[in-house]
């Protein structure tokens, strides 16, 4: 379990370092029509925290999942979007802070339209394996349309060997988290 949470972790503080970078643009320029799957940076990031709401609802197994995705109001800012990433971030990190062993296999119910009954049904490892790889690819995708901008793109992957502890000391520092010397 302290793997996932280490990977919720530098998932949180990759998405503090380039929302910090994005919220530096003209919301002009956040809106701006960019090369990508999502055309702007804004409907990248707002896809991904949408994503984030549903697959962190089906993993609390909330019922409501479905309409968790469905309600959602893209941010018009970036700094209302770190705000409600990081928010998003903490319930992650909580979810997976409260893991215990053999959790991995529990069975996570998915509603995707005909109801939580009749939906797809994956181990909660699998389910959170693939959470980190959308939210790691989404924001490689953001990361390189930010690199098109006069903003440089943060460093985001330093967070996990422990050679690179002196890269994110400030960013554990500035969350109040300490790793073991």
């Amino acid at each position: 379990m302290t793997l996932l949470l280490t990977q919720a972790r530098a998932n949180r503080l990759a998405n503090r370092r380039l929302l910090a970078a994005v919220a530096t643009l003209p919301n002009a320029e956040f809106h701006a029509p960019r090369t990508s799957f999502f055309p702007s940076l804004a409907l990248t990031l707002n896809h991904l925290l949408n994503v984030d709401h549903y697959y962190i609802a089906a993993l609390h197994g909330d019922a409501a999942m479905r309409e968790i995705w469905a309600a959602y109001v893209p941010a018009q800012t970036a700094a209302e979007l770190a705000a409600r990433q990081d928010d998003s971030d903490r319930r992650l990190i909580d979810f997976c802070a409260g893991l215990k062993a053999g959790d991995e296999d529990r069975i996570v119910a998915f509603d995707r339209g005909a109801g939580i009954e009749a939906g797809p049904r994956e181990p909660l490892g699998r389910v959170l394996a693939h959470l980190f790889m959308h939210q790691t690819h989404h924001r490689g995708q953001a990361h390189a349309m930010l690199a098109g901008t006069s903003v440089k793109p943060p460093q985001l992957d330093d967070f996990i060997l422990l050679g690179d502890k002196v890269h994110r000391v400030h960013d554990m520092a500035a969350l109040g988290w300490h790793e073991p010397v």
